[in-house]
């Protein structure tokens, strides 16, 4: 087997050309939206086979990391596409549609990381972190209430006027301004009593049932950027996840 630098020799040869793809993209070196170089050119840069490197873009597209577009290249997927701008957003109306949300932020605050959040984001328990609460509202009604913590250190400067001010959805803010891709996402979904709180902000009463979802948003590599947890009236609304 051939042998990357850096590289672990234990791994097929194509994951080993994907690692160093997305270790490129991870320094930045290919910008989300920006081309990157063609196969043969990736191939003569690893000295490896064209298709080794054809399999690596291959799943690496297949995880929406990359985007081949036919005739013009691969490209690194971004949150600013119009066909991606929702792509986390689960929630349909019952005809099956996905609707724009538009956005509230209603607080913007610094807290400390209890346990759960140090763990969930890889911080120090009692680190600060940015709090935020927003709602989302489809067709003009009121339908997600998110609250939002995110690692200040990766967000330097972030404040509620910037987040009003930038013409986009959240990831797309976090792409753009501070270079971080949302690329994965993990989700825990239960049914939960709406609180008081919760209730005014979605027009429900206290106590009527809601869908929570818990999200882990991770950048390349596994790293966590932001939890949230998204409280959803779903009373016009379904949760589609599509698998295989």
């Amino acid at each position: 087997m051939t042998t990357l630098h850096g590289s672990p020799t234990f791994r097929p040869l194509y994951e080993q050309i994907k690692i160093l793809i997305t270790q490129s993209l991870v320094s930045g070196e290919w910008k989300p939206g920006e081309i990157i170089p063609s196969e043969i050119d990736l191939a003569k840069r690893y000295k490896v086979s064209q298709g080794t490197v054809r399999k690596a873009i291959d799943e690496l597209a297949a995880e929406n990391i990359l985007v081949r577009r036919q005739g013009k290249g691969t490209f690194v997927a971004t949150h600013t596409e119009e066909k991606r701008k929702y792509y986390y957003l689960r929630l349909f109306n019952e005809s099956g549609e996905k609707e724009e949300p538009v956005s509230e932020l209603l607080t913007w605050n610094k807290i400390k990381a209890d346990a759960k959040m140090a763990h969930v984001l890889g911080v120090r328990k009692g680190s600060p972190l940015i709090e935020l609460t927003r709602v989302l509202r489809m067709n003009g009604k009121p339908v997600i209430y998110d609250e939002i913590r995110l690692s200040p250190t990766l967000f330097k400067g972030l404040t509620a006027a910037k987040i009003n001010e930038f013409q986009g959805t959240i990831y797309s803010l976090y792409e753009t301004l501070y270079g971080l891709r949302i690329v994965q996402a993990e989700e825990r979904l239960k049914a939960i009593p709406a609180s008081p709180k919760v209730a005014g902000h979605l027009g429900l009463k206290a106590g009527e049932p809601i869908l929570s979802i818990e999200r882990v948003a991770l950048t390349y590599g596994d790293k966590p950027v932001e939890w949230r947890v998204s409280l959803c009236n779903t009373e016009n609304h379904y949760y589609l996840n599509e698998i295989g």
